[in-house]
C-alpha cells in the first residue's frame, strides 16, 4: 500500500460523523496528513423537498436550497471540528458536492488525489438506500483507493492506541 498523504472522510451529518471524524484522526495520529471532510447535497434530498408552491423544481428554487442547506451543514461541520478537534482544525479542508453520494465520493477521490477514504458503515438512511445499495457498500465496490469503515462505537479505545505505540 502506498504511502497515506490524504484521507478523504466521508460526513452526512448523522450520529455516526464525529465517529467517523475521529477514527480517520485517530488512525493517523502522529504523522502528517491532509484531511478532507466531504458533505454531500443527495439530489434525491433536493427531489423530494417542496419546492414554493410548484409541482417542478425551478432553478432559482434548486440553488436557494443548496445553498441554504450547504450553509447550514457548513456550519454544523465547523462547530463540530472546534468541539471535538479544535487541534486539527488546519489540518482539515471541508469540500461539498451536490449529487449521488457514493458516485461523488469517487469522483472527489480522483480529484483531489486521495490515498484513503473514511467513510461510517451506516449514516442517514432512506428507503432508495436500501433498496439500491449503501453508500458505504458502493464506495468499497468502486473505489481504487483502501476504504476504512467505520462502525458505531468502534473508535480506537486509548489502552490499545498506547500498546500499538
Amino acid at each position: 500500500m502506498k504511502n497515506i498523504k490524504r484521507v478523504l472522510i466521508g460526513v452526512d451529518l448523522s450520529d455516526y460523523s464525529k465517529e467517523t471524524i475521529e477514527s480517520a484522526l485517530t488512525l493517523t495520529k502522529g504523522v502528517e496528513r491532509e484531511f478532507l471532510i466531504l458533505n454531500v447535497i443527495n439530489v434525491q434530498d433536493i427531489e423530494a423537498t417542496p419546492l414554493e408552491k410548484s409541482e417542478v423544481p425551478k432553478e432559482d428554487n434548486v440553488e436557494k436550497y443548496i445553498t441554504t442547506t450547504r450553509v447550514a451543514r457548513l456550519l454544523k461541520i465547523e462547530q463540530m471540528l472546534e468541539e471535538y478537534f479544535p487541534a486539527n482544525r488546519d489540518k482539515i479542508k471541508i469540500i461539498f458536492r451536490v449529487g449521488n453520494p457514493y458516485k461523488k465520493i469517487l469522483e472527489t477521490v480522483e480529484e483531489e488525489n486521495v490515498d484513503l477514504v473514511v467513510i461510517a458503515s451506516k449514516g442517514r438512511s432512506n428507503l432508495i438506500g436500501t433498496l439500491h445499495g449503501s453508500t458505504a457498500e458502493n464506495v468499497f465496490r468502486h473505489s481504487p483507493v483502501p476504504v476504512l469503515c467505520v462502525r458505531r462505537g468502534a473508535t480506537a479505545r486509548p489502552e490499545t492506541a498506547d500498546r500499538n505505540r
